[in-house]
């Protein structure tokens, strides 16, 4: 068995959920106030100022709700999870994001790919009594190039640890994404292992950066995407081998 790890924001999906969000807002924008209040590493946060304004604002469940069902697929996200539903029993698929687990659900099953992820990892998300969106950090860590809520490293590790328990085998990890907090668990990827960087998002960046600083430092093939549709034919040679 094989596994895949997708990021979510601006990898399955084509823009930033939580900047997409604001759409639900009233005039589909923030107020200056609450956007100066953004400091780098701590969106999280930033977030749960964002969500209180719109709750105050009379942003309801449903508002989110039709935002994220909304959310356009990334180029080519359809194919690949159509050629992974039919090759679903070589393939583990776990996702990790740095969104939350309300917006992600929602989005996956209007898609209708929900059910091809065997685990997903996010912040946790709900609605309170008043019917305030609500967003919480998954966890603290020590890695210092993460933001202070998440550490995609960190949750990878101990997935990986944990299917070792379970006594499941991967020949080979997979991970797709875009971000600066995807090339911190892909830095942990082995010489069998291929990151998925999307061509020109700053995980490509930083894979070519390293490789020009340290030359095979990044142990991990690297194969950009601009279109989904790449991985999936990448993935679809592996299967032929």
């Amino acid at each position: 068995k094989y596994l895949l790890v997708f990021d979510f924001d601006e990898t399955i999906i084509n823009e930033n959920s939580d900047d997409s969000i604001v759409r639900a807002a009233p005039g589909q924008a923030l107020p200056e106030h609450i956007r100066q209040t953004f400091r780098e590493g701590f969106y999280n946060e930033y977030m749960q100022r964002v969500l209180a304004y719109m709750g105050d604002q009379g942003v309801k469940m449903g508002d989110f709700k039709t935002v994220y069902e909304n959310i356009p697929l990334s180029p080519g996200m359809p194919d690949l999870f159509q050629f992974l539903s039919k090759n679903h029993e070589l393939f583990e698929i776990i996702l990790i994001s740095d969104a939350n687990m309300f917006g992600i659900e929602c989005s996956l099953r209007a898609a209708g790919f929900y059910s091809l992820f065997r685990k997903i990892f996010s912040n946790p998300s709900g609605f309170d009594k008043r019917g305030y969106f609500t967003l919480g950090p998954y966890h603290s860590h020590k890695c210092l190039d993460c933001p202070a809520n998440m550490c995609k490293r960190k949750i990878l590790t101990e997935y990986l640890t944990e299917r070792a328990q379970e006594e499941a085998e991967f020949e080979r990890v997979f991970y797709v994404g875009d971000g600066a907090n995807d090339f911190c668990p892909s830095v942990t990827l082995t010489s069998a292992d291929v990151a998925f960087p999307r061509k020109g998002y700053p995980m490509h960046r930083m894979t070519q950066e390293m490789e020009k600083k340290q030359p095979g430092a990044f142990q991990a093939t690297v194969v950009p995407w601009e279109s989904a549709a790449e991985v999936a034919r990448y993935l679809q040679e592996v299967l032929k081998k």
